[in-house]
């Protein structure tokens, strides 16, 4: 099948990059690795077992020309996202010799691309830089936009670059094998930028939402990634180093990656299910404060509702635990001196950054939300 759709991603530094998605792309890899990497000579897959035993051999078989290509194999999950990893990386590229032309592919979820852009981003100051992203959450927000990063013991995404690929390769296929907790995980970026800057995308979503997380409709899920990536792009190219505007895509994810850190990465809640309660509760500020009116408050809850989303902080953080949840928000990498950008809701369709001090704007809410649920 022929490429679906393309749309082209132009940062504010210049870098411009494709991104292809359609359904059974995976071989035309190599046609668009020759293209935008004509003067690599090796490619490093980053990949775990599972992924690459499923994918791998189609891709490298798509090669006319044998080309030489190693493997390094990531564990899955959040608590993996470490330096130890990178440094299997850096490992392999300098065992080998890479040089700056060849090329680093990220094959998997957003775990590999954030590491696998790390480790190319900073290996001889920068080299070639591919991403075939394999779970919905990754092919609609981390593959784009060129943010890479580890975690540490103090919190999410505290150790990073701003790394832009050659280009982006989403095939939906790999959407089949996955969970559908994998794919309500994707939503909640989906009906993210539905939320922060598309009314219209929030309507659709609110009739076809049902079709992306249940994988009954190819059509509407491209259709979904494709805004999905395209609103990223738009911001993208206003503010590539979230100087500004760039904020916005953070709509849910202060409080959200507080949970993540919470719980040490555990498979009690993954990264989609910790947007979907910060969005939630982003929205219940944003309304207390007198900037999102209850009509549309009424509307994001019932499409909650409607689409069977996880909604409650109170199976996650005790009472007793409030304050420390509260310290986890404050090291937050976009907070500054006790004070945080937080990103609300002026209605669907329209966020906007609000200043303001962590305890003063969530102690409130969050004793509220775990002691009501």
């Amino acid at each position: 099948m022929s490429l679906a759709k393309q749309l082209q991603v132009k940062p504010s530094s210049g870098a411009s990059y494709p991104i292809f998605i359609g359904t059974d792309i995976l071989k035309n890899f190599s046609k668009l690795f020759y293209k935008y990497n004509s003067k690599s000579k090796k490619i490093l897959f980053v990949s775990n077992s599972v992924i690459s035993a499923k994918y791998l051999k189609s891709i490298t078989s798509s090669f006319k020309k044998k080309i030489p290509y190693y493997f390094v194999s990531i564990p899955a999950g959040e608590k993996n996202k470490n330096l130890y990893q990178v440094n299997k990386i850096l490992d392999l590229l300098t065992k080998e010799n890479f040089n700056r032309q060849d090329t680093v592919v990220a094959l998997g979820g957003g775990v590999i691309g954030d590491i696998s852009g790390f480790a190319a981003s900073i290996f001889k100051r920068g080299i070639s830089f591919v991403q075939i992203p394999t779970t919905l959450l990754s092919q609609v927000d981390s593959s784009v936009g060129g943010k890479t990063g580890v975690n540490n013991k103090y919190g999410k995404n505290l150790i990073g670059t701003f790394y832009q690929p050659k280009f982006v390769l989403i095939d939906t296929l790999t959407l089949k094998s996955l969970p559908k907790r994998e794919m309500v995980s994707g939503f909640a970026e989906i009906l993210k930028y539905s939320l922060i800057m598309n009314k219209p995308f929030f309507a659709w979503l609110n009739s076809h939402g049902k079709n992306i997380i249940n994988r009954s409709s190819s059509k509407d899920i491209i259709n979904a990634i494709f805004i999905s990536c395209k609103s990223k792009a738009i911001i993208v190219a206003k503010d590539e180093k979230e100087q500004g505007i760039r904020a916005i895509l953070n709509f849910g994810h202060t409080l959200g990656h507080a949970l993540e850190s919470h719980l040490k990465y555990s498979k009690k809640l993954n990264h989609g299910e910790a947007i979907i309660i910060g969005m939630r509760i982003a929205c219940k500020i944003s309304h207390q404060l007198g900037f999102l009116t209850s009509r549309e408050l009424d509307m994001i809850k019932n499409i909650y509702e409607k689409l069977n989303l996880t909604a409650s902080i109170k199976p996650y953080v005790k009472s007793n635990q409030i304050s420390q949840f509260i310290e986890i928000m404050k090291k937050d990498k976009k907070n500054n001196n006790n004070y945080i950008n937080l990103i609300l809701l002026k209605q669907i369709g329209k966020a906007f950054i609000y200043k303001t001090q962590v305890e003063k704007t969530y102690l409130p809410i969050l004793k509220e939300e775990i002691r009501n649920g």
